[in-house]
């Protein structure tokens, strides 16, 4: 089973990399994976793996880099949420130039944030799976800093896991402009299917709950015990859901 490794522009000119496992003869259609905030399309390589199986099961997949991260062209300075939905609508773009006849985009973090916000706006996406995505991004990133976004300086250093990272106040004032929830109800009739962990520490479980709420019919959620944000013991069932999910809304 090979990658293969692809390119396409955004439409602010930027080359975004990404891998393609599959093609659009005899497939059930394309799965879009967004990774999360600060992450790569690799995923540590379970996107990789997960990849893999969705191939066997009938599915083709693309990862791909945000830009500014990974080997995509940009500054991660510059990322915003509005950035991120142009890339992934373009990724889309690129995925139907292809021949797929069905897409289907999966996040995780702030990659599910992004996928619904897309795909409320975007009536090619056939269906939308988050893990862990944030409905209040703006409060979520606020928290991670102690500097005000008044005044002179151009970037604001945001607390994560890896260290101090920076980002410019244009990310968290492009945040204000989004209503996650909002966004979710508009992606009816498509199916949306919410996964998050019960313990996860950094996007709280009532993230989830404000999505599934605000979401109409087919919507589904799933809380796994004891998950972390990471699903780091629970990633299989992650993609037992996901599968299971996609076997029941998306026939061959």
């Amino acid at each position: 089973m090979k990658w293969q490794k692809v390119f396409f522009q955004n439409s602010r000119g930027l080359l975004l990399a990404g891998l393609l496992c599959g093609g659009p003869g005899n497939t059930r259609g394309v799965i879009i994976n967004c990774h999360g905030f600060t992450g790569s399309k690799e995923g540590g390589g379970r996107a990789l793996e997960m990849g893999e199986e969705l191939v066997r099961q009938g599915w083709a997949c693309l990862v791909f880099d945000f830009a500014g991260n990974g080997e995509s062209e940009g500054n991660f300075a510059d990322l915003t949420l509005s950035g991120q939905i142009d890339d992934l609508t373009c990724a889309v773009s690129w995925a139907l130039e292809q021949g797929f006849c069905r897409v289907v985009t999966v996040g995780r973090s702030f990659g599910g944030t992004t996928a619904i916000c897309q795909g409320a706006r975007d009536p090619r996406v056939a269906g939308v799976c988050t893990w862990a995505a944030p409905a209040r991004p703006w409060e979520l990133f606020y928290g991670l800093t102690d500097e005000p976004l008044e005044g002179p300086a151009e970037t604001v250093a945001l607390a994560s896991e890896g260290g101090l990272i920076y980002l410019k106040k244009d990310f968290f004032f492009d945040l204000r402009q989004y209503d996650v929830p909002r966004c979710a109800s508009l992606l009816a009739p498509r199916p949306l299917l919410v996964i998050h962990g019960t313990r996860d520490n950094l996007v709280p479980p009532e993230d989830a709950r404000l999505i599934y709420e605000a979401a109409r019919e087919p919507r589904e959620v799933v809380l796994l015990e004891g998950a972390d944000h990471r699903f780091s013991q629970h990633h299989r069932m992650v993609w037992d859901a996901l599968f299971d999910w996609l076997s029941r809304h998306f026939a061959a």
